[in-house]
């Protein structure tokens, strides 16, 4: 059996269950970038693929460790960190993918230098100094914010006194 056939145009027209064209198809996929289960799975499918076929051959790149989603998240958040993207935003565009569980917030917890990367996107955007006044100290908090950092990262990198900033009071 072919992998492709002819329509009556005389286009080639891909053959739905032909496992060989779809493990050829993923291993093209796979070796110009990493992908995620989820993602390889979904381009296989808007390729024409049939479940039948995909949901088995993603087994089996796996076991061969051609497919291993904890590889695709660590570099994940270690390129996505380095853009000066927070935890948060990065947890979110994992979800994206497919990713979510504990594998998602291990290599997140694994990840040491989020404080780093938040200062250096800080340093980028407003230059070396501290924010002195409330109005530079609420812009950048927002704008470290959107970049996905949590406050406790925030508040560390920025020097708030946290005891001052605590959202309990005593009685």
């Amino acid at each position: 059996m072919t992998s492709k056939r002819r329509n009556a145009l005389g286009r080639h027209e891909l053959e739905p269950l032909d496992a060989r064209a779809a493990r050829v198809a993923a291993l093209d996929a796979l070796a110009r970038r990493d992908y995620a289960s989820e993602d390889l799975r979904r381009k296989l499918l808007e390729k024409g693929y049939d479940v039948v076929v995909v949901a088995p051959l993603l087994d089996a790149l796996r076991a061969e460790r051609l497919l291993d989603d904890r590889r695709y998240a660590e570099n994940f958040v270690t390129y996505h960190a380095a853009r000066g993207q927070g935890p948060l935003r990065v947890r979110a565009k994992l979800r994206q993918h497919g990713l979510v569980g504990t594998l998602v917030e291990e290599c997140l917890d694994a990840f040491p230098d989020w404080i780093v990367h938040l200062r250096k996107a800080r340093r980028k955007k407003f230059g070396a100094t501290l924010p002195s006044d409330i109005a530079d100290k609420q812009r950048q908090v927002r704008f470290l914010d959107y970049r996905g950092f949590t406050s406790a990262q925030i508040r560390t990198a920025l020097g708030f006194d946290i005891d001052l900033d605590s959202d309990i009071e005593e009685l």
